[in-house]
């Protein structure tokens, strides 16, 4: 096939399905608020069903409900009428989806969900069919044309229900005004979860791996602290409490004054005024510290400013956080 051809093929697709939704924005309205009433005014889950593609991007939909403060589960309609109904509690909310609104094993579920008396949102494009009939808010998803040349396949459509699930989600999000600190708890492994969740003392060395010394110690034990340890070496006083820092920079300045430096005590070379963090900080504003004050390592503090830890920006980078 010519490549001009190809690339034509791909653009009308995108426009059709472009249109598609754009023709989906104008008939968001009351059945659509009347959807996201219900859903809020549940106490139990939103139970997403549909066959083949519908099902699939039903899936989509439950899992961005769930991800976005609004509890949600799938159910294949399938397995619904062999045993699955049971999933299904009066408390619940049901969201069907059906291209034509006559799918089989959707329209023997309908009796079901009345004798259960769950409120039914349908996902439809006819919305004289039997799936629409039987709801109590029917979200139009019909479109004038599928990008598919025959008109079969499924795509402008699911492009549709997919877009209009989305709507659901977002405006349920804001109506319980849910927050970006919400959606970190939801997704402790992301990069924002990580941003908003993970905390300094998550990640810090501590124990015996924390290196430290007294301010009379001599430089012979600091710089093996630093050697075997994180390449810093807090100075503290008997209360654990800190008193300064030393590095590798002020190591290599005070050799460039002297060669008998191993015995001068810690407290003649130490940083009196070093950076560092409180555990309970976030990891990503020590990222920002460490960022501002071009330094890799930093000390670590509880509330009482007893040295607890050293946070190393390798740490943070193994961790995926930035600022």
């Amino acid at each position: 096939m010519d490549i001009n051809k190809i690339i034509e093929i791909g653009r009308k697709v995108i426009r059709i399905e472009q249109e598609a939704v754009a023709a989906a924005e104008t008939r968001i309205g009351e059945n659509f608020a009347r959807a996201v009433e219900l859903i809020l005014q549940s106490s139990g889950r939103v139970m997403v069903t549909g066959m083949g593609k519908s099902g699939a991007i039903g899936k989509k939909i439950a899992s961005t409900l769930a991800s976005t403060g609004t509890t949600a589960a799938f159910m294949h309609p399938a397995e619904g009428i062999h045993g699955d109904l049971g999933m299904i509690l009066k408390t619940d909310v049901v969201i069907a989806i059906s291209k034509s609104g006559e799918t089989d094993e959707l329209v023997h579920l309908l009796p079901s969900f009345k004798r259960l008396e769950v409120p039914l949102i349908a996902m439809t494009g006819k919305k004289e069919s039997t799936l629409a009939r039987y709801a109590d808010a029917v979200l139009d998803i019909g479109v004038k044309e599928e990008a598919c040349p025959n008109d079969l396949a499924p795509t402008a459509s699911t492009t549709v229900t997919l877009a209009v699930g989305d709507a659901l989600a977002v405006a349920l999000l804001e109506s319980r005004g849910f927050s970006k600190e919400d959606f970190a708890i939801l997704h402790p492994g992301g990069a924002l979860g990580k941003k908003l969740l993970l905390r300094v003392s998550d990640i810090m060395e501590s124990g015996e791996l924390l290196p430290s010394c007294r301010p009379s110690d001599p430089m012979r034990t600091a710089i093996m602290e630093m050697a075997h340890k994180r390449g810093i070496c807090p100075v503290v006083d008997d209360d654990r409490k800190l008193l300064g820092v030393l590095t590798t920079g002020d190591l290599n300045r005070l050799i460039e004054k002297t060669e008998k430096f191993s015995s001068i005590p810690a407290a003649e070379v130490m940083n009196r005024s070093p950076k560092f963090v409180y555990k309970d900080d976030l990891a990503s504003i020590a990222y920002r510290e460490m960022e501002k004050h071009r330094i890799i390592s930093m000390p670590v503090l509880d509330k009482e400013r007893r040295l607890t830890g050293v946070l190393h920006l390798h740490d943070l980078m193994r961790e995926g956080i930035s600022g």
